[in-house]
């Protein structure tokens, strides 16, 4: 792995399979498990992966609670250069942080407290922030997949057992054919 790849290890093969077809576009065309063992690990992948994201781009972070979904998000808003501090937005449900480099602006929401599904999300206007942002959805599964075909879909999950370390996993999977060509091994 290169030196600019230390800081997360365990990188796997990519998901083989060429983009799904219009019947089975939620299968997953590129992935990657990759071990992070702090949460400065968890914010410097969330800045590595902020270079394949371009505006459109939904990612779906599943976790427990204290799994690292907002520290993720937090590297990924330093990565794209946005302004304010990313936190984690469960009370106000969305945050939207413009752009400090003429990038996409990234909008942060938390869907925990939301029951729903794209129904209950449609006061967010997140369809209409998709084209020009990086939507960031936590606890989104059954509430956003509808929001495009193309996705990508971070599970983190934290080592089990007798431990109070912050080793964590953490499965990419790219889903549609935006992903298609993405070699998320790489990040």
């Amino acid at each position: 792995m290169e030196a600019a790849h230390q800081p997360v290890s365990g990188a796997t093969q990519p998901v083989s399979g060429a983009a799904p077809s219009v019947a089975d576009a939620s299968r997953p065309v590129s992935g990657a498990t990759l071990s992070v063992d702090s949460p400065q690990q968890m914010q410097e992948l969330g800045r590595r992966l902020a270079k394949i994201l371009r505006p459109g781009d939904l990612v779906m972070l599943t976790g427990e609670l204290g799994a690292g979904k907002t520290t993720l998000t937090r590297g990924l808003g330093e990565g794209l250069g946005v302004r304010g501090a990313v936190t984690s937005p469960t009370f106000v449900i969305a945050r939207v942080h413009p752009s400090l480099v003429g990038g996409p602006a990234l909008v942060h929401v938390d869907a925990y407290r939301l029951g729903g599904g794209l129904d209950e999300m449609e006061d967010l206007d997140l369809d209409v922030s998709l084209p020009e942002s990086v939507i960031v959805v936590e606890w989104g599964d059954g509430k956003v997949e509808e929001l495009t075909d193309d996705r990508l879909h971070l599970l983190i999950h934290r080592v089990t057992g007798d431990t109070d370390d912050d080793r964590r996993t953490v499965v990419l999977r790219g889903i549609g054919a935006r992903w298609a060509e993405e070699d998320l091994a790489l990040v």
